[in-house]
């Protein structure tokens, strides 16, 4: 097939302030994927090009973006808009993802999509589970590494945030210290257990879901990918577990290539996409 090309997109997100992504595919009309990146991630973030550029071989129409309050400014790799990052919740990542897919359907893209696959990774994976059992228009589900319950990610902060109303996450990658504020936590208090409530909503998922987990995940255990899949329905979900492969599944930033582990994913998510989605 010819070779995809890339544009890039501006939105306003949820915190009215820009919302940046690309739309990656070849020529003509294509089914639609939608990638959405974890916490301290971004849409250039390691893996995730290399991700959308072997979907788009495959003859997806492929969007990525950073979330509004990702911390990445317009650079598309530093984290420059601490503020955002600071006030960020789950319900303005759900609301950013309800922005970016109501774009795909109503021609701001220039794509004629009705439907599309949703690609989580971490917290986005978790995004990704709460539209997709609210949005009927969800073809097909991928969630890599994804959390089963949003607090886990900033438990190690949820004492000092509701303490003092302020903390900060570490960047490990480049060692920078990123802010928080209790916006985070006051959504999952206020939310938590009904619109937030990620195992809930994967027992309403509709679409065929597959759900890849490390087995080795430093950061959200693999166990989080077993809750989710004895909570989903049974004649739609796969479970699979990558052996041995952590929170990324070998993948670093900046890129470095792939290995095995990763090889055996992106495949599995094609796939997926592929038998689901086009």
């Amino acid at each position: 097939m010819a070779t995809p090309s890339k544009r890039s997109f501006r939105l306003t997100g949820a915190d009215g302030a820009p919302l940046r992504g690309d739309v990656t595919s070849a020529a003509g009309e294509r089914p639609v994927v939608v990638v959405c990146h974890g916490l301290k991630g971004f849409k250039d973030w390691g893996f995730f090009p290399y991700v959308v550029e072997r979907l788009a071989r495959a003859g997806f129409a492929v969007v990525s973006f950073n979330f509004s309050g990702s911390g990445v400014g317009e650079d598309g790799q530093t984290f420059d808009e601490l503020e955002r990052f600071a006030r960020n919740t789950y319900s303005k990542e759900l609301q950013d993802l309800h922005i970016v897919l109501d774009a795909v359907t109503n021609g701001t893209f220039g794509l004629e999509a009705s439907a599309y696959g949703l690609i989580g990774h971490s917290l986005g994976g978790g995004i990704a589970t709460l539209r997709a059992a609210q949005d009927e228009r969800v073809r097909a589900l991928v969630t890599w590494a994804a959390v089963a319950r949003l607090g886990r990610l900033i438990a190690p902060v949820t004492d000092e945030l509701r303490r003092t109303g302020k903390s900060r996450i570490l960047n490990q990658r480049t060692g920078q210290e990123l802010p928080l504020e209790r916006d985070i936590l006051d959504d999952l208090d206020a939310h938590g257990a009904t619109a937030l409530n990620v195992l809930q909503a994967a027992g309403r998922v509709r679409a065929p879901w597959l759900i890849v987990h490390g087995t080795a995940d430093e950061s959200v255990p693999w166990g989080d990918g077993r809750d989710l899949r004895k909570a989903a329905r049974d004649d739609a979900t796969d479970l699979f577990l990558v052996d041995g492969a952590g929170h990324t599944f070998g993948a670093r930033h900046p890129w470095a290539g792939s290995n095995p582990a990763l090889e055996q994913v992106v495949s599995r998510t094609v796939d997926w996409c592929a038998r689901h989605v086009a």
